[in-house]
């Protein structure tokens, strides 16, 4: 009997306990989202138990009648920390999935919609409406209609200014974004500094450090739907995802059009990033530190990385505010300002590693 022939059972029972993991994986980071989810309601100046944070959630899902509960309890359940919670779950997983497919499509372990200026780019849209009323036939939808279109624009700048010879060079990626980041940071300080609006100036300082507060229940209509489209639409796929990895070339035989391929992705990338951008500001580095950790932890096949990186996103950005509203009460900081703190050391880190990675090969 041949050595193939043998191996044959051995790989089907190492891929049945990958397989096994993984969704052993999922289905503790899901129990984790959970109690994260019911936690971070708890968690506040006025604390509520945990059985009755969710009698509470339920009674208002299933038009319920009264319980043992005040209507000051409902009220903070139900107004103020449940939806401004479930913010943090779709923007954390819509910026994890943002950076997981950057990563891919630029082939840049750097890559994330901060650090390449797009952020920047939708923040220019949202003022843009903010301040000069562009959009304002749309209503509700204005601002993320602006962030859409200002993040595509620098997806499109970005990739213009990062070709060398007709190809996409990575060394120049995140040069380019810099520049982009810069730029667009000029336009928005020059619009807000000239606008009529004296409190303009004041509401787009605190938006564009980020922040969860004063969530409602119509601001996660827009950022629910994109987020099942987009990242739905990403896991549908993950296959040609991972032929990106391995370069262009590689790519294109085995059956996928590139270039019709990274103009899908660059629609949908700017999308996600511009209403989660309009919702809740620019918070920087969850696109670049959760895909990073979810690699380390199911390795680069997209089929897992999505998915996982969908929880691990919702579940990072979730103690993210809640620290940011409790470290340092009755004071509130920024969620911009904690995934800064964190993400900048993770930045370098990883940059750390790319040139030990160089010098090891040369």
């Amino acid at each position: 009997m041949s050595s193939t022939t043998l191996n044959r059972p051995r790989a089907r029972l190492v891929g049945l306990a990958e397989q096994i993991r993984f969704w052993l994986l999922l289905g503790s980071l899901t129990v984790l989202l959970i109690l994260s989810i019911t936690l971070a309601v708890v968690i506040g100046p006025v604390s509520i138990p945990m059985d009755k944070v969710w009698q509470i959630i339920w009674a208002q899902i299933s038009w319920g009648g009264e319980g043992d509960w005040t209507q000051a309890q409902v009220n903070i359940v139900w107004l103020i920390r449940f939806p401004r919670v479930l913010l943090a779950v779709f923007v954390g997983a819509g910026l994890a999935v943002v950076g997981v497919a950057m990563q891919a499509v630029v082939r840049n372990p750097l890559a994330d919609p901060y650090i390449l200026g797009v952020s920047a780019g939708a923040s220019v849209g949202a003022v843009l409406v903010l301040g000069l009323g562009w959009f304002a036939f749309i209503g509700v939808y204005a601002v993320s209609t602006g962030a859409f279109l200002g993040a595509l624009v620098t997806f499109v700048a970005v990739f213009l200014l990062a070709q060398h010879n007709g190809r996409l060079a990575p060394s120049r990626l995140i040069l380019s974004g810099v520049a982009c980041a810069y730029v667009f940071s000029g336009i928005t300080s020059l619009i807000t500094l000239t606008s009529d609006n004296r409190e303009l100036a004041r509401s787009v300082l605190a938006w564009l450090l980020g922040s969860l507060a004063g969530t409602g229940w119509i601001d996660l209509t827009l950022p629910v739907a994109v987020l099942v489209l987009g990242s739905g639409y990403l896991t549908l796929q993950a296959r040609a995802l991972n032929a990106l990895l391995v370069g262009d070339e590689t790519a294109a035989t085995l059956g996928v059009n590139v270039n019709r391929f990274r103009r899908q992705l660059l629609l949908v990338m700017s999308l996600l990033t511009g209403v989660m951008v309009a919702v809740s500001g620019a918070i920087g580095f969850v696109g670049l530190m959760i895909p990073h950790m979810v690699r380390m932890g199911v390795g680069t096949d997209h089929r897992r990385v999505l998915p996982v990186s969908v929880l691990a996103g919702s579940i990072f950005l979730i103690w993210v505010d809640v620290v940011a509203r409790t470290a340092f009460a009755p004071i509130e900081l920024p969620v911009g300002v904690i995934t800064s703190l964190l993400g900048g050391p993770f930045f370098i880190w990883l940059m750390h590693l790319q040139r030990k990675s160089m010098r090891d090969v040369l």
